[in-house]
């Protein structure tokens, strides 16, 4: 696929946004909210394998079925080495607290398990348990599906098998992303073949794997030695059969004399480069082939970090997105590029089209003794209000908090609320609607802060 070159750097974009993102401080809240849960759903012993029960960031590992919300988990096999020495678990929330329904008895894996739901009442689960023995280090992989029927997930769940274009050579290291349209009950799973593609199959409304295919990474031919450019951790959603897909470069650092000077500071040959952020679309999964890659935003020149947050398909065919943006990395700055500045933001954009119409941070730190933006999700209301969830920390993270704030019809911001919990999470899933979860005033978010435990939070949006 070919790259269209669209990328507009925070440094060109933050003046003109500036008058937006001062409603930040200084508009009312359009909103309240009321923190009705705040529980902690199970412990995790590491499994030094490289992922955690965090790792599928761009997807989500918690799902809302009407009354039901479930979670998947992750279990560290104590008797097992790395790399497949983990296995997924299943949690409900009930009367009696958080309860654990099933884990798997049989496989093993290396990478948390996806979450999603349709709107037939079944729980769906992202799996890829290993083909490898259990002395073995890394291998082969099964990538399935798992149905459970939401109001029994006891029951015996049935295991959907992708059907894949050719033979993929699938392996632990998945980097999958899975979608589902509750809707219309069907599902897309992406899964990563090394450093050129992933591989793609769509399940339609009827049970049918209706379309395959590969979505080939970017190509660039500007590094030092040009290469496709790998694109991982992306928010990706389904809707009527649209596909969106935004992602982050993730391939070893492509600038040679960079490349040399981290490895005089660290030891180690490898130092992966997460600087791009990259956006593709296709209109119709069955018809239609994927667009042109679009590079939103960049911190290429000065070495900075990008991550992408979340995606969302308004009614109105604009697609919103959200990452966090640090504009360089400070190991390189003295030696080459020392005049400039540090900052840090949680970016905001609308696209239309594959054409970035409008940007703006939700919040933009510059002086080191600022608070600073992290990782933040949408959560859309039955009234397709939008509202962000966020975390907000200080550098040695003494201080660390969750604010809600609401974009406005017109763009504009709310003031941020700040959301009363004991413990904040500084990095979460939600109940999102790309993982098949209706629109909501209920915020259910799962994740973790700095301990060893998966914890939950029910925050509802009230009237203002």
């Amino acid at each position: 696929m070919n790259l269209k070159r669209k990328t507009i750097a925070l440094s060109k974009f933050v003046l003109a946004a500036m008058l937006l993102w001062s409603c930040d401080k200084s508009a009312e809240s359009t909103f309240g909210i009321k923190v009705e849960a705040e529980e902690t759903v199970y412990e995790y012993e590491p499994a030094d394998n490289g992922a955690g029960p965090m790792w599928c960031h761009g997807n989500t590992c918690i799902a809302r079925f009407g009354d039901h919300v479930v979670v998947s988990g992750l279990e560290t096999l104590q008797e097992v080495k790395p790399l497949h020495n983990t296995r997924w678990m299943l949690f409900e929330r009930t009367d009696k607290g958080w309860e654990m329904l099933l884990k798997d008895e049989k496989g093993r894996t290396r990478e948390p398990s996806p979450l999603g739901v349709i709107n037939d009442g079944k729980i769906l689960l992202s799996v890829n348990p290993t083909l490898t023995e259990p002395d073995s280090y890394n291998g082969p992989a099964e990538p399935q599906v798992l149905q459970f029927d939401a109001e029994d997930i006891r029951a015996t769940y049935e295991t959907l098998l992708p059907v894949w274009e050719g033979a993929p050579e699938f392996t632990e290291h998945s980097y999958r992303s899975f979608a589902v349209d509750g809707p219309s009950n069907e599902l897309i799973l992406f899964q990563n073949i090394g450093y050129t593609h992933a591989e793609w199959s769509f399940l339609d409304g009827d049970g049918n794997w209706k379309s395959q295919g590969k979505l080939t990474w970017p190509w660039e031919d500007s590094y030092d030695e040009p290469r496709a450019v790998r694109v991982c951790y992306p928010a990706v959603q389904l809707k009527d059969r649209e596909v969106h897909f935004l992602g982050v470069s993730d391939i070893i650092e492509p600038n040679k004399a960079w490349k040399d000077y981290k490895f005089e500071l660290t030891g180690r040959k490898w130092d992966y480069d997460f600087r791009r952020l990259f956006y593709t679309f296709s209109k119709d999964i069955v018809n239609d082939s994927f667009q042109d890659w679009v590079e939103v935003a960049s911190r290429e020149e000065t070495g900075g970090h990008i991550f992408p947050c979340d995606l969302w398909l308004a009614p109105d065919g604009l697609v919103h997105i959200l990452w966090t943006e640090r504009a360089l990395d400070e190991r390189l700055r003295e030696e080459f590029f020392p005049d400039e500045k540090q900052s840090h933001a949680l970016n905001y954009a609308i696209l239309k089209e594959g054409e970035v119409i409008f940007r703006q941070p939700i919040m933009l730190s510059e002086q080191e003794d600022e608070l600073q933006p992290g990782r933040g999700r949408f959560q859309v209301t039955p009234e397709n209000r939008l509202f962000i969830f966020y975390y907000v920390h200080n550098e040695n993270n003494d201080f660390m908090e969750n604010r809600i704030v609401e974009v406005l019809a017109d763009h504009s911001l709310s003031a941020p609320v700040k959301v009363e919990l004991q413990r904040p999470f500084s990095n979460f899933f939600t109940a999102t609607v790309r993982g098949g979860s209706a629109p909501s005033n209920m915020i259910d978010v799962y994740g973790k802060d700095d301990k060893n435990e998966m914890r939950y939070a029910r925050i509802k949006i009230l009237p203002r």
